[in-house]
């Protein structure tokens, strides 16, 4: 008789920083795939303290497991436009937006960053756990185009990111670039560290001020970037942070999630990011099916925010019920928000209960929670 084959689990992928964060006793989870430092735990540290870094200091993120796609040629920026929502000509050299791609129905196969770096040449930063998808779809939407080369350099990349109100203060000590003078979503090119033809993009996830560092992928040149970011940020108290923090500071901020606030089963004006979305910039991927639900009054379901009155915390999945006990919708993030000092969550619901406000109900287990309907963001920076 022969014995079954007993399935062995593909091996985890691991960044060139996977020696440094199990180094700082990282807890270490599976996050799509990728070995990941949830948080650290040690020296007073933890998901808590490493939010409060951020948002009053500086944190320290890698972030490598993101994916890179690159477009070049006469035809890239067709390509882009077609297959995103956010209006790609409007960018110019060094320049960034976000944008999602999206399915014929007007919901997501991902969000993104698209970075113009030059002259038919874009950058599409997409999420770790759906990058081999959203190669692949890309590939079947645009990829038989003419004038266009399709590249996925994502093994190539380190990408680390400095987040917090100290973040600038943080890079400026290792780099002659004059940081300030990076906006909002835009980027360039320079030494930082020693490290020449370093990508320095002001962009992030968590709400904060900060900059997000493409460097080559070989372990030796990540490391000496991570270990010089700490030493460079070490009097304002920096603090290695995990994708436990990156998630509360995303909620906090009112950012969206995929697989949570955004899905292939949620179109772009359910999930309230309209505001990226360009419907009249010409034919792409999902306008048609998004101009009929603005046709026919808007979406049927809203994300909004909710901030608990009673004790109790909503997690994702958890039903959201109205005053009367009938179940309405659903939880899509929740947690409590280490900053605010209170617990919050997003919520997809009817768009009747969205536009009217008032409490709701969050079934916690046993109990039936109350919450009060919130605007988003649930924090802002303050600006300076």
């Amino acid at each position: 008789m022969t014995t079954p084959a007993i399935p062995v689990a593909p091996a985890l992928k691991k960044t060139a920083l996977n020696a440094t964060h199990r180094g700082f006793k990282a807890r270490m989870v599976d996050f799509g795939g990728w070995d990941m430092p949830v948080e650290y735990p040690g020296n007073g540290g933890g998901l808590i303290a490493e939010h409060m870094a951020v948002r009053t200091g500086v944190g320290l993120f890698d972030v490598s497991h993101m994916g890179e796609i690159q477009f070049r040629g006469p035809g890239a920026l067709d390509a882009v436009q077609h297959i995103t929502m956010n209006d790609a000509s409007k960018l110019k050299d060094g320049q960034a937006h976000y944008s999602a791609l999206l399915t014929p129905e007007g919901t997501f196969v991902d969000d993104i960053l698209v970075h113009r770096l030059g002259e038919n040449d874009y950058l599409l930063v997409v999420n770790a756990g759906t990058k081999d998808k959203d190669y692949a779809w890309i590939r079947k939407q645009v990829g038989a185009r003419s004038g266009i080369h399709i590249s996925d350099y994502s093994q190539y990349y380190s990408q680390i990111a400095v987040q917090g109100p100290r973040a600038l203060e943080t890079l400026q000590k290792l780099s002659k670039v004059d940081l300030a003078a990076i906006r909002n979503y835009w980027f360039t090119w320079g030494t930082v560290a020693g490290i020449p033809n370093v990508m320095i993009a002001r962009t992030g996830y968590s709400g904060e001020d900060g900059f997000e560092v493409y460097i080559p992928a070989d372990e030796a040149t990540t490391v000496k970037m991570w270990d010089a970011l700490m030493e460079a940020g070490a009097e304002f108290s920096i603090r290695p942070c995990g994708l436990g923090a990156r998630n509360t500071l995303r909620l906090e901020a009112g950012m969206s999630l995929y697989g949570h606030e955004i899905s292939e089963d949620v179109n772009v004006l359910e999930a309230g990011l309209d505001r990226w979305l360009k419907i009249d910039k010409g034919p792409f991927l999902g306008r048609e099916a998004l101009q009929a639900v603005q046709g026919s009054g808007g979406p049927k379901r809203k994300i909004i925010g909710l901030e608990m009155t009673d004790r109790g915390i909503a997690r994702d999945c958890y039903p959201v019920l109205d005053l009367q006990g009938r179940e309405i919708g659903v939880i899509t993030s929740g947690s409590p928000a280490p900053f605010l000092k209170t617990n919050i969550a997003m919520a997809l619901v009817p768009a009747e209960v969205a536009a009217a406000g008032g409490d709701l109900l969050v079934q916690v287990r046993a109990n039936q929670v109350r919450a009060k309907q919130v605007a988003l963001p649930f924090y802002k920076r303050p600006k300076k």
